[in-house]
Parts: C-alpha cells; structure tokens; sequence
C-alpha cells in the first residue's frame, strides 16, 4: 500500500499569513475508502478536497477583505477550508461542511498551525436534510457546480440554510452549470448576480475565465 504524501505550504493575503497542509497532488488515495464504502467517495474524486484550486483562492482572496460583521457564515464543500481558516483569522463566526469526512482531520490540523480557534465542521450530503447546521446570513462555496446531477440538490440545501436576509457567494470556473443553476436559485426566489474576480494574475499562475455568483435573499 503506498503510503499518501503532503505538503505544507504558506499562502500570502495583504499581511496575513495562512499555513497549509494539503495532499501532494491528486493522484493520492486512501485505500481505506475501499473498506467503507457508504462513504460513496470512489478513488477518482477523492483526493478532489485535499488539494487548493483557483476558485478557493479566488473565494480566499474575495473573505480576506469582505464584510463579515455580525453574519453567521458556512462554507459548503470547503475542502480544504482556505477561505474558513482566512475568516478564522479574522474572528468571524464561520462553519464548514464537506461531504468527504477526512475534511476534518486536515482542518484540525490547519486550524492548528495557524493557532486559530477550532472552527465547527459537520459532515453533510447535499441530498439529505439530517444535518444540524442550522440558519446563516452568508454562505460561502467554490467550484461547487461540477455535476449537473448535484444542482437541484446544492440549491435545496442552500434554500434550507439561509436566513431572512442571507447573501450567498459560489467562486465557479466556468463549467457550465451555473447558468442551470442560477435558474433555480432565481425560481427560489434569489436575485442573481455575477462578475468576474479582480487582478487574479497577482496570486494565480493560470488565467481564470469563471465567475464570482452571487445570490441575494432580501
């Protein structure tokens, strides 16, 4: 059994510092997946959480400065959290949640090295309504839209979790499925709205050709 391989990285936001452990790449597995099946994580997408992509560092980059006051804030599929552990600095009241259960081993640990408070995580299926999660004034996701099959569900949890008043901000690179989406997200009763992130050539070495969604509850 080959053993999973890491890496420690620092990421840079104005003047804060964010300390990260993360796979080497997407090519590690967990073979004890294999063991636990009701997970229904096959070894293809499950490395997907533990790495960073562009649109968690765009959302990362978009928290560093957003208004958070007085808001609850939940980051769906947050992965490896970057934009939690960023809010975390900052004392906002932030949640996560991930479908994948080994998200909350590396946000003990990234939430450690970064000397944060612990930040509540809850394992949630986007199919299902059991979760404990409860209302929040801002939501959080990116690169969520990647399954055509997910959207309905992805926007009946999202429903669920929102207060009277709640904004809620997807980081999506362009795979197709937001315009889908953004539909059912208006049938909802949401006002949509996109524009595209600001000066990412300063801390992305590919273009990015998504968009920054957003959706308001008024």
């Amino acid at each position: 059994m080959s053993k999973i391989r890491y890496i420690y990285q620092t990421i840079e936001f104005d003047t804060m510092d964010i300390h990260v452990k993360t796979l080497k790449d997407k090519q590690q597995y967990d073979k004890k997946c294999d063991e636990n099946p009701t997970f229904g994580i096959s070894s293809a997408n499950w490395s997907l959480f533990g790495v960073i992509w562009p649109s968690a560092r765009i959302l990362a980059t978009l928290m560093n400065n957003y208004n958070i006051e007085n808001k609850r804030i939940l980051e769906v599929g947050c992965g490896i959290a970057l934009s939690s552990l960023v809010l975390n600095q900052r004392n906002a009241n932030i949640t996560t949640t991930d479908f994948n259960p080994e998200v909350e081993v590396f946000l003990t640990e990234n939430t450690r090295i970064n000397d944060g408070d612990k930040i509540p995580f809850e394992c949630a299926n986007w199919a299902n309504d059991d979760d404990t999660l409860g209302k929040f004034d801002l939501i959080i996701a990116s690169d969520v839209l990647y399954e055509k099959f997910h959207l309905e569900d992805l926007s009946r949890f999202l429903n669920e979790h929102t207060n009277k008043t709640c904004e809620i901000i997807i980081v999506d690179p362009g795979r197709g499925n937001h315009a889908k989406f953004s539909k059912m997200m208006v049938a909802l009763g949401y006002v949509h709205s996109q524009s595209e992130p600001l000066d990412t050539s300063k801390y992305l070495d590919e273009d990015f050709s998504g968009q920054i969604i957003k959706y308001m509850k008024e």
